[in-house]
C-alpha cells in the first residue's frame, strides 16, 4: 500500500480530529459527494481519504459552481435604428449644350460672293451672314416668266374664241326661233363649239397659273443666295471663304451658330439615383473655369429611358447664361440631390456585420441577441442604410461581431456622464 507523505498525513490527522470531535448526525448538511466524502473519511485509511475523497470533493464542487450559477449578460454599447429621409448630395459629371444649334448650309449652287461674320460675331434674328452669286439663276427667271408670259397670251387668245363662240351660238339661237330659218344641227353644233371653247380656256389658264408658279419659285429661290441667321446666336464656327462653291452638291457647311444665352446642361444620371429626379427642382454645380462660383439650374427635361450603354438616363437643367461666363462644351460638376420615395432606416456602418454566408445586424431583443439579416445600401457620415426587418427605434449593438451569438444576454452599457 502506497504511503501519504508528511503533508498528506497532517492534512488526513486534521480531518479525523475534526469529525471525532463532531458526531456526523450534529455536522451541517452538505451535497451528496461532500457528505459522502467526509462521512466516508474516519473510517478509511489515510490512503483513502488522499486518493479518493479529495478529487471527488473537489469535482463536486466545480459541478455545483458551475451549474448552479446563472449566466453573465454581455456588457455591449447599444445603438438606435434611425428613421430618416436621404438628404446628400453626389458630384456628377455633365456636358454644357447650346439651347439651340444649327450648321448653315447653301441651298442653291452658286458662288461664295461675302461672309459678314467670322468665329465669335454675335448676330441677331435676320441679320445677313453670307450672300452667294448665282448669275445662271437670273437666265433661269427671265426664261420663266417668258413662259409666263407665252401662257398668259395662250389664255386672251382662248378667251377671245370663247367669247366669238358665244356670241355666234347666241344669234343662232336667236333665228331658230323663227321656224325654218335655223337647221337644228346648226344650232347644236354652236352650243358644242362654245363648250371646247370653254375647256379651252381653262386649260390655258391652268398653264398661265403653272408658268407664273416657275417664276415664283426661281424668285424663291433667289432668296436663298442670302443666308440670313435664324435666331439670336453667336457664330461659333467659320467654315469657308468667298469664292468657295456651295451648294447641294458640294455641301459643306457655311457657318455653325449657336444660341449661348441660353444652355442645357446634360447630367447623365446613374441607374441608382434616378428613383430621386423631380421635375422643377433647382441643381447647382461648377465649373472648372470659375472654381469659386456656383452656379443653378432646374430640372426641364428627364429623357425617361436609360441609355443602354451607360445605364444612365440623361437628365437636362435648363439655364440662363446672361453675362456670358459659361459655353457650351464645358464639364461642370453637378451636386445631384440624392434622394429617397420615403424614410430610410440607418445604422452605425459598425452594426453591420459581413461574413460569408451572410450580412447582418445585432438586435437586442428582450436583452438578448438576435441576428437580422440586412442589405447595406448608402452611407451618410458615420451610418449606413439597411433594409431588412427592423424598424425605428429598436436597438441594435453598435460595434457588432459574429462572436456576439444568437440567445447571448446582452446588457446595455452605462453612459458617461
Amino acid at each position: 500500500m502506497k504511503h501519504p507523505e508528511p503533508d498528506d498525513k497532517n492534512r488526513a490527522a486534521t480531518v479525523r480530529e475534526r469529525w471525532r470531535a463532531k458526531p456526523l448526525s450534529s455536522a451541517p448538511s452538505a451535497p451528496s459527494g461532500v457528505d459522502f466524502c467526509f462521512r466516508a473519511s474516519p473510517r478509511l485509511g489515510v490512503s483513502a481519504v488522499n486518493n479518493s475523497a479529495f478529487p471527488i470533493l473537489i469535482a463536486t464542487l466545480f459541478s455545483l459552481a458551475l451549474f448552479s450559477s446563472p449566466a453573465l449578460a454581455q456588457t455591449t454599447d447599444l445603438a438606435p435604428v434611425i428613421s430618416k429621409p436621404i438628404s446628400r448630395t453626389v458630384d456628377l459629371p455633365a456636358e454644357i449644350w447650346p439651347y439651340l444649334s444649327v450648321s448653315l448650309h447653301a441651298k442653291v449652287p452658286g458662288y461664295v460672293e461675302q461672309v459678314l461674320v467670322d468665329r465669335g460675331s454675335v448676330a441677331k434674328e435676320g441679320e445677313l451672314l453670307v450672300s452667294l452669286t448665282a448669275p445662271e439663276m437670273d437666265a433661269q427667271i427671265a426664261e420663266a416668266e417668258s413662259k409666263f408670259q407665252a401662257a398668259e397670251a395662250d389664255r386672251l387668245q382662248a378667251e377671245a374664241r370663247l367669247s366669238a363662240a358665244q356670241s355666234t351660238y347666241e344669234r343662232t339661237q336667236e333665228a331658230a326661233r323663227t321656224p325654218g330659218a335655223v337647221a337644228g344641227n346648226d344650232l347644236i353644233q354652236a352650243q358644242k363649239q362654245v363648250e371646247a371653247e370653254q375647256a379651252l380656256v381653262r386649260s390655258r389658264q391652268h398653264a398661265s397659273a403653272a408658268a407664273q408658279s416657275a417664276v415664283s419659285a426661281l424668285k424663291a429661290m433667289l432668296a436663298y443666295l442670302k443666308i440670313t441667321a435664324p435666331f439670336d446666336g453667336v457664330v461659333t464656327d467659320r467654315l469657308v471663304h468667298p469664292g468657295a462653291l456651295v451648294g447641294p452638291g458640294a455641301d459643306p457647311a457655311l457657318l455653325v451658330i449657336q444660341q449661348v444665352s441660353h444652355l442645357r446642361v446634360v447630367i447623365p444620371v446613374p441607374e441608382e439615383y434616378v428613383g430621386g429626379i423631380i421635375r422643377g427642382a433647382s441643381v447647382e454645380f461648377t465649373v472648372p473655369a470659375y472654381p469659386r462660383r456656383t452656379y443653378s439650374g432646374k430640372i426641364a427635361r428627364v429623357a425617361d429611358a436609360l441609355d443602354q450603354k451607360t445605364r444612365s438616363m440623361p437628365v437636362e437643367l435648363d439655364l440662363m447664361n446672361p453675362d456670358g461666363t459659361l459655353a457650351p462644351g464645358m464639364y461642370p460638376s453637378v451636386k445631384w440631390p440624392v434622394r429617397s420615395q420615403g424614410a430610410e432606416l440607418w445604422v452605425p456602418k459598425t452594426s453591420v456585420v459581413t461574413t460569408t454566408e451572410r450580412t447582418f445586424v445585432v438586435r437586442s431583443r428582450a436583452s438578448r441577441a438576435e441576428w437580422v439579416d440586412v442589405k447595406p445600401g448608402i452611407s451618410e457620415g458615420d451610418l449606413v442604410a439597411v433594409i431588412g426587418n427592423l424598424k425605428a427605434g429598436d436597438m441594435v449593438v453598435r460595434r457588432a461581431t459574429d462572436e456576439i451569438r444568437e440567445g447571448t444576454p446582452l446588457q446595455a452599457a452605462a453612459k458617461s456622464k
